[in-house]
C-alpha cells in the first residue's frame, strides 16, 4: 500500500519547518562565538528576546516539559513574555546561552547544524541515556557533554 503525497506533506513540513529553525538558531549560537565574556554576561542580564525560544523549540524538536525544564519557566510564562514582546529572564537567557556555546561546539565535530542538533536532541549511552541538550540546564551538565565533544574530536567512543 503506498502513501499518498498529503498523508507525507506534514512530516515534510514539519522537516522543513525544524531546519529553519535550526539555521536560525546557529545564526544565534555563531553570533555568540565573537563576543567577549563581558558582552555575554551583559546581554544575558538584559535577557534574549523571547521570539529566541521558538527558534530553539524547533532546533532541538523539544516538547513542552524538556523547555519548561531547559528554560526554568511555565509555558505560560514563556509565552505571556512572548506575546508582550519582553525579554527572557537572566537565568533563561544565561541557559540558551550555554546552550548555543555547546551547540557551537557541537557543529564543529559534526560538521553541520542539523547533524549537531540531532546529536544534541539524541539520549546518549555516555551521558547515561541523557540527551546532552538536557545537560546543559546546568554548567556541570554542559562541562560532561563538552568531555564528551572533545573525546569525540578526538577519536573517543560515544
Amino acid at each position: 500500500m503506498s502513501t499518498s503525497t498529503a498523508t507525507r506533506r506534514p512530516a515534510k513540513k514539519k522537516a522543513v519547518f525544524r531546519e529553519e529553525g535550526i539555521a536560525a538558531f546557529w545564526r544565534f549560537s555563531s553570533d555568540r562565538e565573537p563576543l567577549t565574556e563581558s558582552e555575554r554576561l551583559y546581554q544575558i542580564k538584559v535577557g534574549f528576546p523571547a521570539d529566541l525560544i521558538q527558534l530553539f523549540r524547533l532546533a532541538f524538536d523539544l516538547q513542552d516539559r524538556h523547555l519548561e525544564t531547559l528554560l526554568n519557566a511555565s509555558m505560560s510564562a514563556l509565552e505571556r513574555r512572548r506575546r508582550e514582546q519582553k525579554n527572557l529572564d537572566p537565568v533563561a537567557s544565561e541557559r540558551l546561552d550555554r546552550i548555543a556555546v555547546v551547540s557551537h561546539l557541537a557543529e564543529a565535530i559534526f560538521e553541520t547544524p542539523v547533524t549537531a542538533a540531532h546529536w544534541m536532541s539524541t539520549p546518549n549511552k555516555a551521558l547515561g541515556g541523557t540527551a546532552p541538550i538536557m545537560l546543559c540546564e546546568t554548567e556541570i551538565g554542559a562541562k560532561q557533554v563538552r568531555r564528551l565533544l572533545q573525546a569525540l574530536e578526538w577519536g573517543g567512543a560515544a
